[in-house]
């Protein structure tokens, strides 16, 4: 079978059949999942590093500065520089911590991370799982993430530890809320839960045109939420520098810290492909109604370019966000989401199933 950049299905499918014909069904199978795993290892190491470096210079560029300039062209092995450096550091641990819960904490937060990432569609044939509950699979398993938050905080016996872990706990807690209301607004409007299903119904409008201003409204809450999810500015009270040195990971060094400062990484590109393949279409080209010869030149860039292309915008748009805006106090975080985002969002999904059941849509 020809490789196709355009669809992907070929290609996993034939190294399904080679892996079946060659091996037992077992072998097989466990092959797949080390090529999947392996492959999710990698795609999140390099993709973390490269938004590590893409932090520094958006921020450089809001600051009116350069960013890093001095390791590597342009700065691009600063990064590279910086992983090596937290491999090498030497893994201190407080004496009076709970030894089990302080070392299993950050694979908790990392691997909640993995098990959400493993639903996203990058492109037609490249996604691990297509469950038909996707959406309610991913607001699962993104929620497991709070709880090596809380247990890194308590097991570190710091108490600026356990004040950023109780910050950070009510403010996940809190804005999951809307997160999964804005989502379960799009899932009303899509009909369906599955990832595949929702991409496919933007086949010819994306669901943030077709859905007219209640969908406009559920993207600007998901992207708010989203940002605060991810303890992300002006949301980061819970890693507040000045107040609790570094929040709920203080006490944490080497591979350990770096797994936290990864998973936040992870997050946002969670949070950025969710939003791109809920509201902008995923991998889907931007089409115009009848304008034949624009959309046949929108079909010629390759689904995976559209679908990184727009993970990326929401990105810019999220670090736009922190660079920004001051950081927020605790209760203007909390004030915001249960007084406004929270009874926005109830009167939004009554509003899209309103357009839905009138069929006010395109």
């Amino acid at each position: 079978m020809a490789f196709n950049i355009y669809d992907f299905t070929t290609l996993t499918h034939s190294i399904h059949v080679g892996l079946a014909e060659s091996f037992s069904p077992v072998v097989a199978t466990t092959i797949e999942w080390i090529i999947v795993g392996v492959t999710y290892l990698l795609f999140v190491a390099l993709f973390g590093l490269f938004l590590v470096y893409a932090e520094r210079k958006v921020c450089a560029a809001f600051q009116q500065r350069l960013g890093p300039m001095r390791v590597g062209p342009w700065g691009l092995l600063q990064t590279i520089a910086d992983f090596i450096k937290l491999l090498m550091k030497e893994l201190i641990m407080p004496r009076k911590a709970d030894w089990f819960l302080y070392n299993i904490a950050p694979f908790i937060v990392i691997i909640a991370s993995f098990m959400a990432i493993a639903i996203l569609p990058f492109a037609p044939g490249l996604q691990s799982f297509d469950f038909d509950i996707g959406i309610f699979y991913l607001t699962a398993v993104s929620s497991v993430g709070v709880i090596g938050i809380l247990i890194a905080g308590w097991s570190s016996n710091n108490k600026y530890s356990l004040i950023g872990a109780m910050r950070s706990g009510a403010q996940i807690l809190s804005y999951e809320l809307s997160v999964s209301l804005s989502l379960l607004t799009m899932v009303v409007f899509a009909g369906s839960m599955q990832f595949s299903t929702i991409v496919e119904g933007q086949r010819d409008a994306w669901y943030i045109f077709s859905g007219h201003i209640p969908a406009m409204i559920a993207f600007i809450i998901f992207l708010i939420a989203g940002t605060a999810e991810t303890n992300r500015g002006p949301f980061d009270l819970a890693e507040a520098e000045s107040e609790l040195v570094a929040g709920f990971h203080t006490e944490y060094s080497g591979v350990k810290f770096a797994m936290f400062f990864l998973a936040e990484y992870i997050n946002l590109f969670i949070i950025s492909a969710v939003a791109a393949t809920v509201f902008l279409g995923g991998w889907m080209p931007l089409h115009f109604g009848n304008l034949e010869s624009f959309n046949h030149v929108m079909d010629f860039i390759p689904p995976v370019v559209w679908f990184f292309g727009k993970v990326l915008f929401v990105i810019f748009i999220i670090m736009w966000f922190k660079w920004t805006f001051p950081r927020l106090r605790v209760d203007q975080i909390l004030t915001l989401e249960w007084k406004y985002l929270l009874p926005i969002n109830l009167v939004n999904i009554l509003l899209m199933a309103l357009v839905v059941l009138t069929k006010f849509h395109f």
